[in-house]
């Protein structure tokens, strides 16, 4: 069915169509209702924390907006003037879209149209829209962010009603609240009645709150995604494994699935499916936050949880065919501890085997960020594998918050020869306690004899030269690689540092069209992990693979160490990282026929993709701002050979210490 488009001299026409009338008084004094807090995400897959503005925000200003309204299209020009009246004094506009028929491209295209200058917030399960009682669009909400109240609620003007419409506003409702909010005075109309579009607010639950059941509805969704972690050995800070756990945990359910930082599992629905996702459906959100809000009852029947007895297995994918004890190493309470790169031995007597799966047993969670590896052919002579570049050849699995166990496609794997080692990277953060770490790495191979058909390569698209901006509360960088030749695309896994902010990763295919296939609005450094696509993905040779990332390096970042450091990359936590890494195999490769040569210029792709930002293939003298750079810079017309204006992979791998770039990446 065509959606319809309403022009703004249509008003009057269609007021019976579309059901408008005035909004019911609402109290929204300087004492009135207080906002709980929100993450939703805008037209442009950025996601936004409505208390992460408190630090610097001096206001919040929420406008609601439907995609056809022609009240809030005829008011468009005012909101954007409202906006550019406080720029610069510290009020932040938003839109928020809490329509059920809206979806986020409809959003994004009426946002263009009508030049919406203000992100505009999808709140696709409509728990805000309720909580804040949303009747209608084209109202304005002003907020405190000192204490988070409502301190208005109306138009932005009287210029636009149902009935007429006037030359010039002779009351503007908004400003004048804002410009009392600021000065400090009482705000004088705190509610105004405000015409606009009906919203039509369904956020409750196929089931009515009263009547959800505790036994039926909530303990099947808290087994199905919380008890992993929330049982007795599990990564969780607290059990969820009885009624009386969670009843007394269920403010703070309430307040992480508002936030968006439970379920730890932070891919956009709308892009993409994958194989491991952890989050909860619209269904079960809503279902839990409406339990919750009605006073979490116990009602009737044995508690499903309490009848059972929960605890995480050693090993989840049973017993290993093989395990490492990785050196022990004593972290200091406090401090910085650089990366340490101790290797196992293969035990003696192995035979060569083809890897399907690992897990990391990580001994000490709160002090062990991530763990790295790489399979070494030889047994390293000393401790330290990787002064001289990289840690080894294959990874045999990873380590971050909440992913420990790597199952590789099936059908494929990675060969471990006997003789060999395994090597690690092992990124420490002390925490105020001085403990010994002990973490383990169980190896599941292939029965003996069995070769897999496929081989499993791992990369990583980086920008090693990244300089995050100083007080920028969304600086945004991109990097790609170019595959030579056909593939197959099974993850991917985003990784930054206590900056990063959202990431997403696209496909620009040979003929030029792109296809967005992850999106992570909110990037949180807390919990890291592969994001596994349902069916992996084919990759036509010629296909260039993009990451965009972007950083909060400003005041509103409660994990930044200091907004005012223009941020490299580096190690340690403190500097940042541009890093994508994915899985994927070649369709011409099997295990007996290898194709190293794509191997080889897939790497080679990698350096002009850290330069290249307008993704053309060459690199003009404006992307060479890297000190590395300077040589190019000074050199630019004798580099480019062919007088194009730009530097092809050819001319830039004649680039002092640059040429020889592409092999193994920088390690996250």
């Amino acid at each position: 069915m065509k959606k319809t488009i309403f022009t703004t001299t249509a008003i009057t026409l269609c007021i019976l169509a579309l059901g408008l009338g005035t909004t019911s008084a609402i109290s929204a004094t300087s004492s009135g209702p207080r906002v709980d807090n929100f993450e939703l995400t805008d037209q442009t897959l950025l996601a936004h924390n409505l208390y992460s503005m408190g630090k610097d925000s001096k206001a919040v200003v929420l406008i609601t907006q439907g995609v056809g309204c022609p009240v809030v299209r005829n008011n468009a020009t005012a909101y954007n003037a409202l906006q550019k009246a406080y720029a610069g004094k510290g009020v932040e506009f938003f839109m928020i879209n809490s329509n059920i028929q809206d979806s986020r491209e409809d959003i994004a295209k009426e946002a263009a149209e009508f030049h919406y200058n203000m992100p505009v917030l999808q709140d696709t399960y409509q728990l805000v829209g309720e909580q804040l009682g949303l009747k209608r669009t084209a109202e304005v909400i002003i907020i405190d962010p000192k204490t988070w109240k409502v301190v208005f609620r109306g138009p932005v003007d009287d210029r636009v009603t149902y009935e007429r419409q006037k030359a010039s506003a002779t009351k503007n409702y908004a400003k004048d609240a804002l410009d009392s909010f600021l000065a400090s005075k009482p705000v004088a109309v705190s509610q105004v009645e405000s015409p606009g579009c009906l919203i039509n607010l369904v956020a409750t639950t196929s089931t009515p709150a009263p009547k959800i059941s505790y036994v039926k509805d909530i303990a099947p969704i808290i087994q199905d995604k919380c008890i992993t972690c929330h049982q007795s050995g599990g990564i969780g800070p607290m059990t969820l494994v009885s009624y009386e756990d969670v009843k007394g945990h269920s403010p703070m359910i309430r307040e992480v699935i508002r936030t968006k930082r439970m379920p730890p599992y932070h891919a956009d629905p709308r892009i993409g499916h994958f194989s491991n996702d952890r989050s909860l459906s619209a269904e079960q959100t809503k279902t839990l936050v409406h339990w919750i809000e009605s006073g979490s009852p116990r009602g009737e029947g044995a508690d499903p949880l309490g009848t059972k007895k929960f605890a995480a297995l050693e090993w989840p994918l049973g017993t290993p065919d093989v395990i490492l004890n990785i050196p022990q190493y004593t972290i200091p309470a406090t401090g910085v501890v650089d990366y340490q790169n101790p290797w196992a031995a293969i035990p003696a007597g192995f035979e060569d085997r083809w890897l399907r799966a690992s897990t990391i047993k990580v001994d000490q969670r709160q002090a062990v960020h991530h763990v790295l590896t790489g399979y070494l052919p030889k047994v390293p002579a000393s401790g330290d594998v990787t002064r001289g570049g990289g840690i080894g050849g294959p990874s045999v699995g990873g380590y971050a918050v909440g992913a420990e166990s790597n199952i590789w496609p099936k059908d494929s794997g990675t060969y471990i020869a006997g003789g060999g080692a395994v090597g690690f990277q092992l990124h420490y953060t002390p925490y105020g306690k001085e403990v010994t770490d002990k973490t383990r790495i169980g190896l599941y191979f292939y029965p003996k004899g069995e070769v897999p058909t496929y081989v499993l390569h791992n990369s990583v698209i980086v920008d090693s030269f990244i300089q995050v901006a100083p007080n920028d509360h969304n600086w945004a960088d991109v990097a790609y690689m170019t595959f030579p030749a056909d593939a197959k695309l099974f993850n991917v896994f985003p990784h930054t540092h206590y900056r990063g902010r959202s990431a997403s990763v696209e496909l620009q295919y040979p003929d030029g069209h792109k296809e967005l296939i992850f999106s992570m609005p909110h990037y949180d450094f807390n919990w890291q992990g592969s994001y596994n696509f349902a069916k992996p993905l084919d990759i036509p040779a010629g296909t260039k693979m993009i990451a965009h990332f972007t950083y909060d390096n400003s005041v509103r970042n409660p994990y930044n160490p200091d907004p005012n450091r223009t941020v490299p990359w580096g190690d340690q936590s403190f500097d940042e990282m541009f890093y994508m890494a994915f899985d994927y195999q070649w369709k011409e490769e099997t295990s007996s026929h290898r194709t190293p040569q794509y191997e080889t210029a897939l790497q080679t792709s990698r350096i002009i993709g850290m330069i290249d930002k307008n993704i053309d293939g060459k690199i003009q003298a404006s992307e060479l701002t890297a000190k590395q750079f300077s040589a190019a810079l000074k050199n630019f017309s004798m580099l480019d050979r062919n007088g194009d204006g730009a530097l092809d992979s050819t001319e830039l791998a004649s680039v002092p210490g640059l040429g020889g770039f592409g092999g193994r990446p920088p390690r996250g």
